[in-house]
């Protein structure tokens, strides 16, 4: 009886373990609003089958460089530009455990350290030369390497990483995310940028700053 419990919990771990986005019990779900007579299915309500188009499979534009200086922007100061391809955009992708993006750098362009909680990036450097890297949870090992044109890096699900354009022309990379809507967090915004935002007292001790440096830093998010 107690092997029989334990390959329960076992197989139920598993399950767990590998249930990042639901796999499809059919061929496609696309996603669409809310209606009386739509079918809900991972987070999306599934339009008719007999409605579908081979434009609810199609995203056109992504051979169009992102703008890096582009003004009222997150990433203005940073010099990149990310054009995310993920169910919102595409209603295709809906169950089918994937997304894609596009990333632009300027010269010393940054893709600044943040997480996606739901996704495994997979990053092809398609022009230019890229420092990229990501951390382990504790003990925080960093794992760093330079990429260049045709390099391939994978960046696993939830970690911290980052992408840094180290060479004097632009770069372009192209990355696969294990996930329709990985979600993206930046760590500095969330840090010093939260809405409502943190005590600065809380943010002080726990990097061991002047609260001064404290409020100048929130204040640049």
């Amino acid at each position: 009886m107690l092997k029989v419990v334990i390959v329960a919990i076992l197989a139920l771990a598993t399950t767990l373990v590998s249930a990042y986005d639901p796999s499809p019990l059919q061929d496609f779900c696309v996603a669409i609003n809310n209606t009386d007579s739509a079918v809900f299915v991972n987070g999306k309500f599934c339009k008719d089958p007999a409605m579908v188009t081979a434009n609810d499979f199609f995203f056109p534009g992504l051979n169009i460089p992102g703008n890096t200086l582009q003004v009222n922007s997150d990433q203005v100061k940073l010099g990149s530009s990310v054009n995310l391809v993920n169910v919102d955009n595409l209603p295709g992708l809906n169950t089918l455990g994937i997304s894609l993006a596009r990333l632009d750098f300027a010269p010393y362009g940054l893709n600044p350290p943040h997480i996606h909680p739901r996704g495994t990036e997979l990053l092809v450097v398609m022009e230019g030369t890229l420092l990229v890297g990501f951390v382990t949870s504790n003990p925080n090992k960093l794992f760093t390497k330079v990429l260049n044109k045709g390099d391939v890096f994978v960046f696993p699900i939830g970690l911290i990483h980052f992408q840094f354009n180290i060479g004097q022309t632009n770069a372009v990379a192209f990355a696969g995310l294990s996930s329709q809507n990985p979600g993206l967090i930046t760590i500095a915004n969330a840090v010093f940028g939260s809405n409502p935002p943190i005590n600065p007292d809380v943010l002080a001790k726990a990097f061991q700053l002047d609260k001064n440096v404290v409020d100048y830093l929130q204040k640049q998010f």
